[in-house]
């Protein structure tokens, strides 16, 4: 029966993806030559095409058929918690490493425009597929991949040795690229970023392209495709949305709440007002794009209740703000807290009325430019960079 299950997995799996169009013809040929489950391991945790939410372990020495369906359904797999410190059974409390949805996969590859001899860095090997897709394509010899967890990184080289693929495997951290193997025709990310590290733009050969998920800290993320210019300056559009774990030099740490209440009850030294702009309209993966640009170094996180009824929180990374406002069903207006030298519901209040005003553009308006001065989003063209409502 497996067997069975087994032949008919990858093709139809192909199928699926040629008819979205993520799968291209060109990639073909390499889609088939390494199979997904070859790069996975016996424990797995199956995601939603779309989501990042995950079902609970799959074990393919107890569930063989349970799992090898999931590998060749167009979702992502998570295959790793808290850096390796959960194994399960259940899972831990943040995803740390995953093989990424297939439409993803191919689309970025199919943005990455690589050809026969160019030479590419990958940050983020994680299981390894992506890697030994792009060795198919342009010749192991001609791919270093980067991976800042050992174990990841070991698991990883087992299985593309395996495959018949041997890339330069580095443990390191990506944020930092690999100058030894410099200069690259092309730099891909496999993990989300929310600044673009300079040493990918000094790495990359002028009129090489960066391809890589950028999202800032608010939330909304998309894929990025910049081109390196000689003067070294990278500027290029945001292709789609999208949803990876970020690379772990940029990670950040988010206090609690009890940290800004300061041992205070809720509403604490909160401003008391209301609002007739609805939490539910700022939620969004687009508007949370375009508010994040424009808000620096602010979060929001929901607060759910069992009547359909929320509160949204907003805070600052730097420990200083925070806002709430209570979202009630059929209400027109809602009641707001705002504590600290920021007022951050306003500030989300400003920059979710800019994007209404722009004609809510959607990430395909949206592009980003990284030089000298800094990193800068912009709408439609360079010249015409996206306002920051407020200094943090």
């Amino acid at each position: 029966m497996i067997d069975r299950v087994e032949e008919a997995g990858p093709s139809g799996l192909a199928s699926a993806l040629m008819k979205k169009g993520a799968l291209t013809s060109d990639w073909l040929p390499a889609f088939h030559a390494v199979p997904r489950h070859l790069f996975l391991p016996d424990a797995i945790w199956p995601g939603r095409a779309g989501m990042n939410r995950q079902t609970d372990r799959v074990l393919r020495s107890e569930e063989p058929e349970v799992w090898w369906s999931a590998v060749y359904r167009d979702a992502p797999i998570t295959t790793q918690w808290d850096d390796g410190a959960h194994t399960g059974p259940g899972k831990g409390k943040v995803p740390s490493s995953s093989n990424s949805m297939p439409t993803m996969v191919f689309s970025m590859l199919d943005a990455l425009n690589v050809g026969t001899g160019h030479k590419v860095l990958e940050i983020g090997t994680g299981t390894g597929w992506n890697a030994a897709l792009l060795s198919h394509r342009v010749g192991a010899e001609n791919v270093v991949t980067v991976e800042v967890d050992e174990a990841s990184a070991r698991d990883a080289r087992g299985r593309l040795k395996a495959a018949g693929f041997e890339p330069l495997t580095v443990v390191g951290d990506g944020a930092d690229g690999y100058a030894e193997g410099a200069p690259y025709d092309r730099v891909i990310a496999t993990c989300s970023i929310g600044s673009v590290p300079r040493q990918w733009v000094a790495q990359t050969k002028p009129g090489g392209l960066i391809v890589a998920p950028w999202g800032p800290t608010y939330g909304g993320e998309a894929v990025a495709r910049l081109a390196v210019a000689e003067d070294g300056t990278a500027t290029g559009w945001f292709l789609g949305s999208s949803a990876f774990m970020r690379l772990r030099a940029q990670r950040t740490e988010r206090k609690h709440v009890r940290a800004y209440l300061k041992g205070r009850k809720w509403p604490a030294d909160g401003r008391q007002s209301m609002t007739s702009v609805s939490p539910d309209s700022v939620g969004d993966w687009p508007v949370m794009f375009a508010i994040g640009v424009q808000v620096p170094d602010a979060f929001p996180w929901a607060e759910t209740y069992d009547d359909g009824s929320y509160t949204l929180w907003l805070r600052d990374t730097a420990v200083t703000s925070w806002a709430t406002v209570d979202f009630v069903p059929r209400r027109k207006e809602f009641e707001v807290y705002q504590s600290g030298p920021r007022d951050l519901w306003d500030e989300v209040v400003a920059a979710y009325l800019w994007w209404d005003e722009q004609g809510r553009p959607g990430f395909e308006r949206f592009g980003l430019t990284v030089d000298g001065d800094g990193e800068r989003a912009w709408l439609d063209r360079p010249d015409n960079p996206v306002p920051v409502v407020a200094e943090p």
